[in-house]
Parts: C-alpha cells; structure tokens; sequence
C-alpha cells in the first residue's frame, strides 16, 4: 500500500524528520543540541552523505545532497540515501515522518522522497496478517515551499503505477492467468480513465493472430489480447504513441522446457513488459498527461501440454508472415510481433515494446541497464536515453545491423523463430523488425525486471523497471511527437 503523502507548512511536534541539506547548509539550531549539531557537521566535514541523530524523543536523518554531481547522479544518491532509512524505520516502528526542504529546491527533496516511497514496497498478499511486514512509513509529510501539492500528487501517482506493475509481476500464475491479468487491466482502467477492450480466444481466431495462438496451444486457460487507450481531448500528438507488452504470464519454456533452478521458478514474472504497460497506462491517464497512447498487452502462459507446439511446427503470423518455431522457448517474440503487426492500424507516430525477451541481455548487462534497439530518429534516442539517466532506468543501444538477418533465415518458412548460439539479444530484436513499418524502439527489460535481492529502492521480486522510465519520456517527448 502506498503511504499517504502530504505537504505541510508545520514541523508536527514529536516526527522524524529527514532534512534535505547540502555540506554548507546551517541546521535550524531549535532542532538539535549543541552536541547534536557538532556531531552532524563533523560526518559531514568527513564525506558522510547522511547522519543519523537519536534524540530519544525523535529520531532525525540529515541527508545531504551534493550539486557538485551530475543532476542525475545526486537524485540516483539521494533516492538510495531514503532506501536505507527504510530498514531504521521498519526495526524501530517508526510509521511517520516529515520530509524538510532546507535547499530551497524541490527537486532534491522529491528524488528521497520518491527513494522512500518506492523502497517500502512489500509484497505480503500470501502471508498471515501477523506476518505482513508492511510498508514503512505510512505517512510521509513535505515540508517545503517549492514542492507543490500538484508535485507529491504527481509523485504519489506514479509511485502506485510502479507497485502496481510490482504486484501484478509478483503475482503466481495460480491467480494471475491471461484471463483474470486482463480483468484486473480493465479495473486499473476504471480507476484512472482510460479504455480497455479485452479479445478473447475466439476474437484472436477470427483476427488470425497466429503466433499468440500458438504459444497457447499447450495451455489449458485460453490467451487475451487487451487494447487500453487514453486519449485526451487536447492531445499534442496527432498520432498515438503505442506501447506494446510481453504478457507470458507463466513461462515453462514449453516443449523446450526451462530449466527449473534459476530460470522456470520466476518464470512468474515473464510479463513484466505488459505489467510495465498497464503501471505507464494508469500514471499517464490518472495524471492527466497529454499525450495520446495506446496500450497493447497479448498474454497467455507457454506450457508442454500434448497439443503444444513443437520445435520444426510452422506458424502463420498475424501479418500472414511464415515462421518456423525451432524452439518453443523463444515464444514471447511470437505474440510480440502479432501485436507489432496489429499496432499499424492506429498509423502510431512511436511504437514502444517492453519485453523479458532474451537471456542474452541479462548476460550482457546484468540488472543495471535495459538493452535498446530502434528504428527512429537520434532525438528521440537522446530523449529516452536522457529519461533513462533521469529516473535511473538506464537504456544502452544494441545494433540493428541488417548482418544479423542471416542466421533468421529458414528452408522452409520466410523466417526462424531464432537465430545462432551467439547475439541473441539482436537477433531477436531483428525478428521484431521484421514486423514493424513505423518509427519503433524495442525495450529488452530481461536483466532489471525481477531482482534476485534488493537493490536499493528496487526491492527484491518484480521491480516495475519501465514505467518510471517511459513515463518520464512521454512528459518531456511531445514537442517531438
């Protein structure tokens, strides 16, 4: 559950505090002893980049915020600074405080607290209500006369979107099937204003939509395809921008089954891209952004049944595409590229894809940065390379080279399913190429979507990684739409 998030104009008596400083800010002197005040200037005078006092009757955090660094850098510090209050405030049952700008700049101020919002996450669904841990704190006040109500409104929101697609990643597939994801996509609609229309199986037949098709075969629970929408009435984009996510609810690997260890048993999270979608849909909509986009999420699970499909099966795509599926493993392109296809009919000015797509880019940068690949023009990779660097969700880019087309190429369809042994990040990228006929980023969120342990306010499990990043883009992206 999100924390109430207020501004306050007064210090309540008796709160925690966290005071947003710089090494040459002067401490309000009412606040802390002598004592008290040498001790935080000596830790500071040593590098420290935050201070813990005790005064028994408050517990206070004095942050410090370095404008030496890059802007980008000093909010990632400060975001992590609140991440580790989070453990104090949990061991010392310390559910409120208030958060106090004493840099006259609110941007400092709504990096921690943006820190603290998202490192109190928990996911405690299944536990006896003794058990539940629960966010802390529950109640974080903001003192400061530049951050604005419309500043914690907006930050508020688009800290639920993220714990929102946390959740939804989180989830088993004992609850979380195709069927009940698109349900809960139609409830997040209602709630923030924008449209879901939901395809059934038989909808996905009449459409010829082949490849998610074929990945349900061996599933007992039928596939969705969900269409969400929020169009504003003064829209800067004449042209939608489309966001199209992986939605492989469960992943066995099918009959090129995964490996239990370390791979099938988080395979629960194999929709993080259509979890990341339906967290930007709900931030956008609900803060009222204006920009006009599209949300397309094709989900099923991949299983070994007896009817499923198997590696050397031909596939007809929904573009009337032939694929050879040589490993039924590589399945999350196959409903990807069904939904690539479909997204031409909206005429989009960017298409957006996130997906846990390959291994490859796990191996190749672990879980600090998201592999890239693209057909646009540079600025609108500087913008979302710059979005990357803002919410540090950073996006590296991986070449397109028409060379990579070979090891695609099969005897007996018009493509393979997969490429060699080597780059198979960028081979399935060029697979998703094949499929696309406008201005289009693909987004391989395979290494940051599930996190094995904690990392700073990216807790363990599902991270959301996605939505604060594409969120920040479509803000600062419309002159170029």
């Amino acid at each position: 559950m999100l924390p109430l998030l207020q501004k306050t104009n007064e210090f309540p008596a008796g709160f925690t505090a966290a005071y947003i400083v710089s090494k040459d800010t002067i401490l309000p002197e009412d606040a802390f002893s002598k004592m008290e005040l040498e001790y935080v200037k000596s830790k500071i005078a040593d590098g420290s980049k935050s201070v813990t006092v005790n005064s028994y009757s408050r517990w206070s955090f004095i942050v410090v915020s370095d404008p030496s660094e890059e802007n980008s850098n000093n909010w990632e510090n400060l975001r992590n600074e609140a991440s580790r209050l989070i453990s104090a405030l949990r061991e010392n049952k310390i559910t409120e405080m208030v958060v106090t700008d004493l840099l006259n700049d609110p941007e400092p101020v709504l990096a921690f607290t943006e820190g603290l919002l998202l490192a109190g996450y928990r996911f405690d669904k299944y536990m006896k209500e003794g058990d539940r841990k629960g966010g802390y704190p529950a109640k974080i006040l903001v003192k400061s006369t530049y951050v604005t109500e419309e500043d914690l409104l907006e930050l508020g929101v688009l800290c639920k979107a993220v714990f929102t697609a946390r959740d939804l990643v989180n989830e088993p597939l004992s609850y979380l099937t195709a069927v009940r994801f698109a349900a809960e996509i139609e409830k997040l609609g209602e709630e923030a204003g924008f449209s879901v229309e939901v395809f059934d199986k038989a909808k996905l037949e009449e459409l010829g939509m082949g490849g998610i098709l074929s990945v349900n075969r061996g599933s007992v629970d039928p596939p969705t395809f969900s269409v969400l929408e929020w169009k504003p009435e003064k829209a800067v984009n004449n042209k939608p921008v489309v966001l199209v996510g992986k939605g492989v609810v469960y992943d066995t690997g099918g009959i090129s089954l995964k490996p239990t260890y370390n791979s099938m048993d988080y395979m629960k999270s194999d929709m993080a891209g259509a979890a990341s979608v339906a967290g930007i849909m709900y931030a956008v909509s609900k803060n009222r952004l204006p920009v006009h986009i599209i949300g397309l999420i094709p989900a099923t699970d991949n299983r070994p049944d007896g009817n499923a499909i198997v590696p050397g099966d031909v596939v007809k795509m929904y573009d009337e595409t032939t694929v050879e599926v040589l490993n039924t493993d590589a399945e999350g392109r196959m409903l990807l590229a069904d939904a690539l296809s479909y997204a031409a009919r909206y005429e989009p000015s960017l298409v957006i894809d996130l997906a846990t797509l390959t291994g490859s880019a796990q191996a190749a940068l672990g879980t600090k940065a998201i592999a890239l690949m693209r057909k646009t023009d540079d600025k609108i990779l500087q913008e979302i390379t710059e979005s990357g660097m803002n919410v540090h969700e950073r996006v590296v880019e991986f070449p397109l080279w028409d060379d990579y087309k070979e090891s695609l190429k099969s005897d007996v369809a018009e493509l393979k399913n997969i490429g060699g042994r080597t780059a198979g990040t960028i081979t399935a990228g060029k697979f998703l190429e094949h499929f696309i006929s406008y201005p289009w980023i693909h987004l391989d969120i395979a290494g940051p979507a599930f996190l094995h342990k904690k990392e700073g306010y990216r807790v363990k499990g599902g991270s959301g990684v996605g939505v604060r990043l594409i969120y920040d883009f479509l803000k600062h992206i419309k002159q170029l739409l």
